[in-house]
């Protein structure tokens, strides 16, 4: 589906930003990138959608070299979902927030058929369509930025940070609908996040990166354990993890197998 191959990149009158990256992300992966500030996260999500091309190695998606992909092949099987939506709501209302996607990259469909593509996607999102997304909160707008993206129903759906700026109930909706798309629709999922609660509850597979490089790819719950890993990425484990693992309990990553945990070493008693 996506494959990096020894992918390097740099920004002019700039050292490299990414160094010989090689990865492999199969169709359906929900998979999350992980690193401090400045390990090259943003970086290679733009290489993967071709905002950006690399210095040397190569970028595919599909079997397609990002180097030689139409922009408007990319929209289709490529989304971007900005941490700030702000950046890419450009309409006044969020029924032409929704149509102006689906004009670009589907205009070829005829006007019937994005209309209904448009009231679909309002009627799962619980949006009327005359709403003016700058009147809108912030969680608001991150719903109507998603819904441009998956009205145009890419294969690959690309997530900066989603959550950043969000409350709890927001972070859900958001969170939960992404999930959903990734396993009904088999939807390829990507996703930057410092909310490691987030990437714990939702993600399955993670690359952690450091210094351009790319240091553990595996299983989110093996490597959030890898004491050595997280400490060499500057990334703080999820509490619970962090808790089993300086009280030796590799098996709990939530409350309820933790105290699960606590009481079967106590012999059943209770707390």
């Amino acid at each position: 589906m996506i494959r990096l191959e020894n992918v390097s990149f740099s920004y002019a009158n700039l050292g490299p930003t990414v160094r010989d990256l090689s990865f492999h992300i199969r169709k359906g992966e929900f998979v999350a990138i992980l690193g401090a500030n400045g390990a090259g996260k943003t970086t290679t999500m733009k290489l993967i959608d071709g905002l950006i091309r690399p210095t040397s190695g190569k970028v595919t998606v599909n079997g397609a070299d990002t180097r030689e992909t139409p922009v408007s092949q990319r929209a289709r099987q490529v989304g971007f979902l900005f941490q700030n939506p702000d950046r890419q709501i450009c309409r006044n209302t969020v029924r032409e927030e929704i149509l102006f996607g689906l004009q670009t990259v589907r205009g070829e469909e005829g006007e019937e058929a994005l209309k209904q593509r448009v009231d679909a996607v309002l009627e799962d999102f619980h949006f009327t369509g005359d709403e003016e997304p700058f009147s809108l909160s912030r969680g608001q707008r991150q719903r109507v930025a998603l819904a441009s993206i998956l009205a145009v129903e890419p294969e690959v759906l690309i997530l900066d940070e989603p959550t950043t700026g969000l409350d709890y109930l927001e972070c859900c909706h958001i969170m939960d609908r992404i999930r959903r798309m990734n396993e009904e629709k088999m939807v390829t999922i990507l996703m930057v996040c410092h909310d490691m609660e987030v990437v714990l509850d939702y993600a399955r597979r993670a690359l952690v990166m450091a210094g351009g490089e790319l240091l553990g790819d595996g299983d989110v719950r093996t490597l959030f354990r890898d004491t050595a890993l997280m400490e060499r990425a500057s990334i703080l484990p999820p509490q619970m993890i962090a808790l089993g693992t300086r009280l030796g309990i590799a098996e709990a990553d939530t409350p309820e197998t933790m105290a699960e945990a606590i009481l079967s070493r106590r012999g059943g008693g209770s707390a």
